[in-house]
């Protein structure tokens, strides 16, 4: 791995971790966090599947041990992220990490928070309870990275290394 893509992560879990302080919205037991989706998304298509869930994994255990997130970061942030790298690395397509963190935090990761949230945090939910506040949180944090990746090329020196990456269009 090199120093590059170390640096991005760390950087990347900074955004995170630092912003989960400022911007979240309370669903149930569970901290909506659109920042994380859209760094998700970001990451996903920088860094590629493994190191975007790397970095969600990180974000969540800081977020947890500074009181701000909950155990449900971990299934709904780290899925979405792997899913997003994954559809990018394989559509090479904003619009499919998009996709993919709306799949992967959305519904994958909603229901597999339904265990965390039982046996972890000792909460009775049916099993669908996490889906709708886990989408709209993922759509409109996916929504933001995507518009950001859209956007960032054109405005900075970013775009030599994310121009390089053959976007096609949605």
């Amino acid at each position: 791995m090199s120093v590059q893509k170390l640096t991005l992560m760390a950087m990347f879990v900074a955004i995170g971790t630092l912003s989960s302080h400022l911007f979240w919205i309370p669903a149930g037991v569970a901290k909506a966090f659109p920042v994380q989706h859209a760094l998700n998304v970001i990451a996903g298509v920088t860094l590629g599947p493994v190191p975007a869930l790397i970095v969600a994994f990180s974000i969540g255990v800081l977020r947890n041990l500074f009181g701000v997130g909950s155990l449900l970061a971990f299934p709904g942030g780290m899925i979405g992220a792997f899913v997003a790298g994954y559809f990018y690395k394989k559509g090479k397509s904003y619009g499919l990490a998009a996709l993919g963190e709306w799949l992967g935090t959305g519904i994958i990761g909603a229901l597999a928070a339904v265990p965390v949230a039982t046996f972890l945090l000792g909460t009775k939910t049916g099993v669908f309870f996490f889906v709708i506040p886990f989408l709209i949180s993922s759509i409109v944090g996916g929504l933001i990275g995507w518009l950001v990746l859209r956007v960032l090329p054109e405005r900075s020196l970013a775009g030599s290394w994310l121009g390089s990456k053959g976007e096609k269009s949605v």
